[in-house]
């Protein structure tokens, strides 16, 4: 008995070193060095081009750090901001899965946001806390599910290009905003300033741990989980997938292609519209200019960088936070404009486009 024993301590070690082995041999290497060093290359044209700028390129990583994670109230904030970027991301993967581009994250949080505020103030106090923030919610997800359905629908029934009249919306969804804070949802207590009356505390998302963070973060993680499972769990993603993917082949196999690219931007659109909404019951607490900040726009790039994958796409939309916030730090310690961020977002998303065509990928 003991021999056979020492024979199977002998035999383990081998198995298990030829187990990591395989585990090893199927990681993508060659892939993850690339991307690992298209970063580092856009970090480094970052810096250089800080440089020209007046900046310091050996402080300049660290500045960035402390002013977007390293320091914890700028983490918090860096993990609120990724709230509508991440939702607006997800608005972006759900329909690119069936082949469509939505554009319009911007115009739909938009809308989410001036949905929440309309039923937050109706609401007020007279609903049961809980029940209220639901129905707040709700009621931005709802609108952003509408205003994305105009531009399937569209597409469905009419042939015109969903990535162009989801961009042409954004804008007349701002002008639907700036006309209600303007003038029937004015505050008359605003100093003249366009904002609507602030959110009562009911329909106000708490704070946790003593500070500025909310539930939100943890609404947004928790839906790309579930988002993913869909798409790579259910039929209904697999449909999308197909779609996407081989449109004749889904119309050869009787699957509902309209249903099912009228579903994507409706799911889309009903994300960004929550993420809309929870932005303002969470950060903002009332209606106003820019309250969305090109949030849209961002996660759409987002999305793009994750690959139309949920929960890679949130992560982008995490990364995309903590350098748009970083911009603050490159301010006021290093003398740059805040915007020169913007230069490292775009080399980021254009060598990722550059890798994605040398590799044949779907875009």
């Amino acid at each position: 008995m003991t021999v056979r024993n020492d024979e199977a301590l002998a035999v383990a070690p081998p198995r298990a070193i030829a187990a990591l082995l395989g585990f090893a041999a199927r990681i993508p290497w060659k892939r993850i060095g690339i991307v690992v060093g298209a970063y580092a290359a856009c970090f480094v044209a970052f810096a250089a081009f800080s440089a020209w700028q007046g900046g310091n390129p050996l402080t300049l990583v660290q500045t960035m750090l402390n002013s977007s994670m390293l320091n914890g109230d700028a983490l918090v904030q860096t993990l609120l901001r990724a709230v509508p970027i991440g939702f607006a991301a997800l608005a972006a993967a759900i329909p690119a899965r069936a082949g469509l581009v939505n554009v319009g994250g911007e115009g739909q949080l938009i809308l989410g946001a001036v949905a929440a505020t309309g039923t937050g103030l109706a609401l007020g106090s007279q609903v049961p806390g809980p029940l209220a923030l639901v129905a707040t919610a709700a009621a931005g997800a709802i609108a952003g599910a509408v205003w994305a359905g105009i531009s399937a629908a569209a597409r469905v029934w009419l042939g015109t290009s969903e990535s162009v009249t989801s961009l042409l919306m954004n804008f007349v969804a701002n002008d639907i905003m700036l006309f209600l804070i303007y003038q029937p949802w004015k505050d008359p207590a605003g100093s003249g300033q366009p904002q609507s009356r602030p959110l009562p505390g009911s329909v106000r998302l708490g704070t946790l741990f003593g500070g500025q963070l909310n539930i939100a973060v943890f609404v947004l993680f928790a839906v790309a989980i579930g988002m993913w499972l869909v798409i790579r769990r259910t039929g209904w993603g697999f449909a999308l997938r197909v779609v996407g993917g081989n449109p004749e082949a889904a119309r050869r196999n009787g699957l509902p292609i309209k249903s099912l690219l009228l579903s994507s931007m409706l799911a889309g659109g009903a994300l960004a519209g929550l993420g809309g909404a929870l932005n303002l019951m969470g950060v903002e607490g009332q209606l106003q200019p820019g309250v969305t900040t090109t949030f849209g726009y961002i996660g759409f790039l987002a999305c793009f960088l994750g690959r139309n994958d949920p929960i890679k796409a949130t992560l982008a939309a995490l990364l995309f936070s903590a350098i748009a916030l970083s911009g603050n730090g490159l301010q006021l310690v290093e003398g740059l404009d805040g915007s020169i961020v913007n230069v490292l977002l775009g080399a980021i998303v254009l060598t990722m486009l550059a890798i994605g065509r040398k590799n044949g990928e779907r875009i």
